[in-house]
């Protein structure tokens, strides 16, 4: 297999973490909305962590994925699976295609990033022995 050049090996690396970050912090926006709600601080507190869940869960799918590449596509294909389980039917089909969408294609990348290295291991493994 003929190895991607630095840069392309550098944007395989980097955009499955970088995308990872501005889908969290997407999500979070969507935490905001319990500011408007007229909650007592605790309760605000409360429903503000309730909405967090999400935006923890892409974290933590994130840090196993920042360690353990293939580990991290499975979890990310996972969760737009269970949005898509959760929320079928109450939505218009764009909803789906903007929360689950990001989370296939990030799940993808971080895949692709790790059949590629490993291929490329692989390959340089068979050559030195």
């Amino acid at each position: 297999m003929k190895p991607l050049s630095k840069r392309w090996q550098s944007v395989l690396y980097w955009a499955p973490r970088g995308l990872a970050m501005l889908f969290a912090a997407f999500i979070s926006l969507f935490a905001l909305d319990v500011f408007a709600e007229g909650y007592s601080f605790g309760e605000t507190i409360v429903a503000l962590l309730m909405h967090l869940v999400p935006t923890g869960l892409v974290l933590f799918a994130l840090a196993l994925a920042w360690r353990w590449e293939w580990l991290g596509g499975v979890f990310f294909v996972g969760l737009a699976i269970f949005y898509l389980v959760l929320a079928w039917g109450k939505f218009d089909w764009t909803t789906y295609l903007i929360i689950s969408g990001p989370l296939f294609l990030i799940g993808a990348l971080f895949w692709g990033n790790w059949l590629y290295r490993r291929k490329v291991e692989t390959a340089t493994e068979s050559r030195t022995s």
